[in-house]
């Protein structure tokens, strides 16, 4: 039997939609930035007008803490967490590596999250890995993630394989699915 988002709204879980992955040059920069964007402002939207629960993560990784006055680890602008939605800081691609993340989540009872932003190969994959140990339960948004262009090869093709291999830890997700669940229950 399906439960319905509306039973058990999932929280979602917005993952490392910082500057550093738009700006050309650096080696994190993703493909289809706004594209992604949309799709994970179109999900915050939902999720804030049904007073949904929102977590942000942002990765603050060692190089950023030798250069302060970086603006590259900055929120996005349009994407930033507003007052009362939870946002975790992790040195680490897991957001598992924030102790306090680790703590929240082990407190947290029968809880679904839906994971969407960038650093698909690296925040989103190891969070779900780490997560799928401990008997937490993801969901990824395939069309609302994304990661850096590869060294080699075709872009589309290195995140389908990254999304290939999350499947066998989470479940694999369309926005357009979450919107239209929701949409069903409105009318």
């Amino acid at each position: 039997m399906a439960v319905s988002i509306h039973d058990d709204p999932p929280i979602l879980v917005c993952a490392d939609l910082q500057t550093e992955y738009l700006t050309e040059g650096r080696r994190h920069v993703i493909a289809d930035p706004d594209a992604i964007r949309s799709r994970c402002l179109e999900l915050m939207t939902l999720w804030r007008d049904n007073l949904w629960p929102i977590i942000h993560l942002k990765r603050i990784a060692q190089a950023a803490w030798f250069n302060p006055a970086s603006n590259l680890t900055d929120w996005i602008s349009d994407l930033k967490p507003r007052p009362g939605e939870l946002a975790f800081e992790h040195p680490l691609p897991s957001a598992y590596s924030s102790s306090r993340f680790a703590e929240y989540m082990a407190n947290m009872r029968n809880v679904r999250c839906v994971l969407s932003g960038f650093s698909l190969d690296e925040t989103i994959l190891s969070t779900v890995v780490d997560g799928f140990h401990r008997s937490h339960r993801y969901q990824v948004v395939g069309d609302a993630v994304a990661c850096r262009h590869p060294g080699i090869g075709d872009a589309a093709s290195y995140k389908l394989a990254v999304v290939n291999v999350i499947g066998n830890f989470a479940g694999i997700v369309g926005s357009a699915d979450l919107i239209e669940a929701n949409a069903v229950i409105s009318v």
